[in-house]
C-alpha cells in the first residue's frame, strides 16, 4: 500500500504540469481513504483534476452531474460491484478511460473488468511511477479517442474528409481508417491506380496528424533518376559530386518530425531500397560524399500504383522494405466502383472553377448521365480534366454534352441511340412504330443541317428557331459547332 510519507517525499521529485495543456478530469473511487486520497494528490500533482469517493452511488451521482475523463477504481476481491460500475460507466459513458485497481489475489477480477471496458489495471500495492505512467497511457488514449471523435462528428457533418470528396460506403471505410491512422506515427502504404488522390490521402494523413504544422515533403520517385532521389532524400555534402557548391540536407533530415511522401515508391532501383531500408531500420542517413552519419526523424507514407507483393515474388522489390512500409496499408477504390460520389466531386470541381472565373456552371442532365455511365480509368484526375475542358468550352453557364471530352460525347450519343431504339420498340403496336417528340426533333435538326450543307444559320431560319436555340440542341445531341464563321 502506498504509505502517505513516501507519497509526500515522492511528489517533490514530480514535475509541474504544462499550463497550455488542459486538465483532465480524474475520478477515483475506493473505500480505503489513504489510498484513495494518495491517488488523488499524485494525480493533482501531475496536472489532473482530482476527486475521490468511496461510495459507488455517489460515484454514479458524479458522473451524472460533471465530466469525468478518466476512472480509477478499485476492485474487491469477491465484490461484483465494482465490476458493475465498469460495465455501466463503459455503456453510458463511453468516452471515459477506466483504469481497475485490484489487491494481489484478484487479479481475475482485473481481467473481467478489462472485459467490460477497462483500458488498464493497477495491481495493488504499486508504486507512484507505476500509477504516473498507467495515468499518462490513460491520458494518450482519451486525448487520441476524443481527436478520433471530432474527427468523425466532422465527416458526419461534410461531404467528405479535408480535401477529400466523396461518401460512398467505400469512401467512408477509407474515412474511419484515416481517423485513426492520422493519430499514429507508423509508415502507411497508400495503393490504387493513377488519378485515384494517393497524394491527396496522404496529405489528409498529415494535416490531420500530432506533426501536422511540421513539413509535408513529397518525392516523386518514378520522374528522377536514382542518383538524384538519392541526394533529394539523404542530402550531399560540399563537394561530393560536379556542381556541389555547397553542402544541403535530405528530405529524411529536414522534415525535422515531419512527413516525408514517397509517390511512386515501386520505381526506386534496388541500390536505393537498400538504403532507404537502412536508413529506415537505424533512424539516420549517410548524406551522399560523407563519411559522417547523420540522425533523421520523419514519419514515411509512400505509394504506388503496382503491384508490390507480385514485385517482391518477382525480386523486383525488397521483402523486407515492403514488410516495413506496409504497416498500414490503404487501398484506394477507383472511380468506376464508387459511382456515386460523381456528382458530388463534379459539383466540387464546379464550385472551385465557378469562383475563379465569377461564373457559376452546373451540369445539363444529359452530361451528368454520361458522366456517370463512363468508367473513368484516369480515374478523379480525368473527371476533373473533363470538367475543366466542358467549362472553358462552354458558351454559357449551362455545360452540355457536347461541351465534354469526344469520348464521353461518342458513349452519350451511343446511350441516346440505345435508349431511342428501345424507345420504339416499347411503343410498337399492332404492327405500327412511335417515334419519340424527341427523337423526331433532333432528326429533323440534323437532316436540315445535312441538307444545306452544314449552314446552321441558315437552317435554324427553315427551322423557325432561333440560332441560340439550334446550337444548345447540338450540344444536348453532342455535336459541336459555332456560328462563329457563318
Amino acid at each position: 500500500m502506498l504509505e502517505t510519507v513516501v507519497c509526500t517525499r515522492a511528489m517533490e521529485f514530480i514535475p509541474e504540469p504544462a499550463e497550455a495543456a488542459p486538465r483532465l478530469h480524474l475520478l477515483v473511487v475506493d473505500s480505503d481513504a489513504a489510498m484513495r486520497s494518495a491517488c488523488a494528490e499524485i494525480a493533482a500533482t501531475l496536472g489532473y483534476a482530482a476527486e475521490d469517493t468511496r461510495n459507488l452511488e455517489q460515484a454514479r451521482s458524479l458522473l451524472r452531474g460533471q465530466a469525468v475523463d478518466i476512472l480509477l477504481v478499485n476492485l474487491p476481491w469477491g465484490n461484483s460491484q465494482g465490476v458493475d460500475l465498469v460495465s455501466e460507466v463503459k455503456l453510458l459513458y463511453p468516452q471515459i478511460s477506466i483504469i481497475a485497481m485490484t489487491a494481489s489475489g484478484s487479479v481475475n477480477a482485473a481481467v473481467e473488468a478489462m472485459r467490460c471496458g477497462a483500458s488498464d489495471y493497477l495491481t495493488k500495492p504499486f508504486a507512484i511511477d507505476e500509477l504516473s505512467a498507467v495515468l499518462d497511457r490513460a491520458a494518450a488514449s482519451h486525448t487520441t479517442d476524443t481527436v478520433t471523435r471530432q474527427l468523425r462528428e466532422r465527416l458526419r457533418l461534410s461531404q467528405g474528409l479535408g480535401a477529400m470528396i466523396g461518401r460512398s460506403a467505400e469512401m467512408e471505410k477509407l474515412y474511419r481508417i484515416l481517423s485513426k491512422v492520422a493519430q499514429s506515427t507508423h509508415p502507411v502504404l497508400v495503393l490504387g491506380e493513377s488519378g485515384t488522390g494517393k497524394e491527396l490521402v496522404a496529405r489528409t494523413i498529415h494535416a490531420y496528424g500530432p506533426n501536422a504544422h511540421k513539413p509535408f515533403l513529397p518525392v516523386d520517385c518514378g520522374s528522377l533518376v536514382p542518383t538524384l532521389i538519392e541526394s533529394e532524400l539523404f542530402g550531399y555534402v560540399k563537394g561530393a559530386f560536379t556542381g556541389a557548391n555547397r553542402s544541403k540536407d535530405g528530405l529524411l533530415i529536414s522534415a525535422e518530425g515531419g512527413t516525408v511522401f514517397l509517390d511512386e515508391i515501386g520505381e526506386l532501383s534496388l541500390d536505393l531500397q537498400a538504403k532507404l531500408l537502412r536508413a529506415l531500420q537505424e533512424k539516420e542517413v549517410r548524406p551522399v560524399g560523407a563519411s559522417h552519419r547523420v540522425p533523421i526523424k520523419a514519419r514515411i507514407l509512400a505509394a504506388t500504383n503496382r503491384d508490390l507483393a507480385t514485385m517482391v515474388e518477382n525480386g523486383a522489390f525488397r521483402k523486407d522494405l515492403f514488410y516495413r512500409l506496409n504497416v498500414v496499408n490503404l487501398r484506394l477504390p477507383p472511380l468506376r466502383d464508387r459511382r456515386e460520389d460523381i456528382p458530388l466531386l463534379a459539383a466540387h470541381f464546379l464550385d472551385r472553377i465557378s469562383r475563379e472565373h465569377g461564373t457559376k456552371f452546373t451540369l445539363s442532365d444529359e452530361a451528368l448521365r454520361t458522366m456517370m455511365r463512363h468508367d473513368w480509368p484516369g480515374n478523379v484526375r480525368e473527371l476533373e480534366n473533363a470538367v475543366e475542358r466542358a467549362c472553358a468550352l462552354s458558351s454559357g453557364p449551362v455545360l452540355h454534352l457536347g461541351d465534354l471530352p469526344t469520348q464521353l460525347q461518342q458513349e452519350g450519343l451511343a446511350a441516346h441511340r440505345a435508349a431511342t431504339a428501345a424507345g420504339q420498340a416499347d411503343t410498337a403496336k399492332d404492327g405500327q412504330t412511335v417515334t419519340p417528340l424527341a427523337e423526331l426533333e433532333r432528326q429533323a435538326i440534323v437532316g436540315a443541317i445535312h441538307a444545306l450543307n452544314g449552314d446552321k444559320l441558315q437552317a435554324a431560319k427553315l427551322l423557325g428557331i432561333g440560332k441560340t436555340t439550334l446550337y444548345r440542341k447540338l450540344k444536348e445531341y453532342g455535336i459541336s459547332g459555332s456560328f462563329e464563321d457563318e
